[in-house]
């Protein structure tokens, strides 16, 4: 085994080895970690964020290395372990001492991340709400859910421990109701639809998922036509995802011929489209039990003024 590059000693900027007889039919990430000296979690963080190559392609965390294999990483910028409240605007649709209801603005990220230390959801809350420091971990307090940067629409938060693993088991359980709005670019001739395809990192681009993927996890997601604007090739969907992978609309909607509008990574936005520089998605329904009351609630976010104006734009409907 053999190295080059510089190292930091609390997170090293870049190297590369070069695999030995002694790594041979040893994990990625288990090597990496060792000859880095940092933790396994972080070796695999890094591979998520694609910021680590096996002889010049992609790598899985699980990858057997064999000898003479030339290992590279690229690792983010390290972030501060100290996440700081900002007053920044929120709108509350629900609150009380077990929870925050919000409806999350497109552009805004959820919670810090390597590029967005800052101007966070998570920002936003820990201001907005006292003693929400550490639950759910240090970096992401109360977040039980994410939207991505580009969706809008409802959120909902933990105020304390318990109400954040019951509302977590409910996510993991399948339990809760979620429906987004979807402008998307095609006309389907059908009023309904269902796909049914693992999602997983691209093959290539690991900062961007795939159903063409050995390794995806089960994802399922229902649709149905709310309205068609055929002059503009153009239709609105009411989305009921069934599973919570990665963008798992986005690239379901994608594989079906249905990219969203305005969505730069899985589909090509047209110029009759361009009224709008974000993926049209918004999470229009939350439905969940409530984590100490046990009653069902149901929280719905207006469509925002962007995709009012697409929508606006794109004419008559059908």
């Amino acid at each position: 085994m053999s190295g080059a590059g510089t190292e930091d000693a609390a997170e090293p900027r870049a190297f590369e080895y070069v695999m030995g007889e002694a790594e041979d039919g040893e994990r990625l990430d288990r090597v990496l970690a060792t000859l880095a000296g940092v933790p396994r979690a972080q070796v695999q963080r890094w591979v998520e964020h694609g910021s680590v190559t096996r002889n010049g392609q992609p790598a899985r965390a699980s990858h057997k290395v064999r000898s003479g294999d030339r290992l590279r990483a690229e690792p983010p910028e390290p972030m501060s372990s100290e996440v700081l409240p900002e007053a920044l605007p929120l709108t509350i649709l629900h609150e009380d001492d077990d929870l925050v209801v919000v409806d999350k603005p497109a552009g805004m990220v959820v919670h810090p991340a390597p590029g967005h230390a800052s101007g966070t959801l998570v920002n936003a809350l820990l201001h907005h709400c006292q003693g929400l420091a550490g639950i759910g971990g240090v970096m992401r307090p109360g977040i039980v859910h994410r939207l991505d940067r580009g969706t809008s629409g409802v959120m909902v938060a933990a105020k304390h421990d318990a109400a954040h693993l019951a509302l977590s088991q409910q996510f993991h359980d399948h339990t809760i109701e979620r429906v987004y709005l979807a402008f998307v670019r095609g006309v389907p001739g059908a009023e309904t639809g269902h796909v049914a395809r693992p999602i997983g990192r691209h093959h290539r681009d690991r900062k961007r998922m795939s159903v063409a993927t050995r390794h995806g996890r089960d994802a399922r997601t229902a649709w149905r036509v709310v309205a068609r604007y055929p002059a503009a090739g153009v239709s609105l969907l009411e989305v009921r995802p069934e599973t919570g992978r990665t963008h798992q609309i986005r690239v379901h909607l994608s594989h079906r011929g249905l990219p969203l509008v305005g969505d730069k990574v899985y589909g090509r936005a047209r110029a009759r489209t361009r009224q709008i520089d974000r993926p049209a998605l918004h999470a229009a329904v939350l439905g969940f039990e409530h984590p100490s009351r046990g009653e069902r609630l149901r929280f719905e976010a207006p469509l925002p003024a962007d995709l009012v104006a697409l929508r606006d734009a794109l004419g008559a409907a059908a």
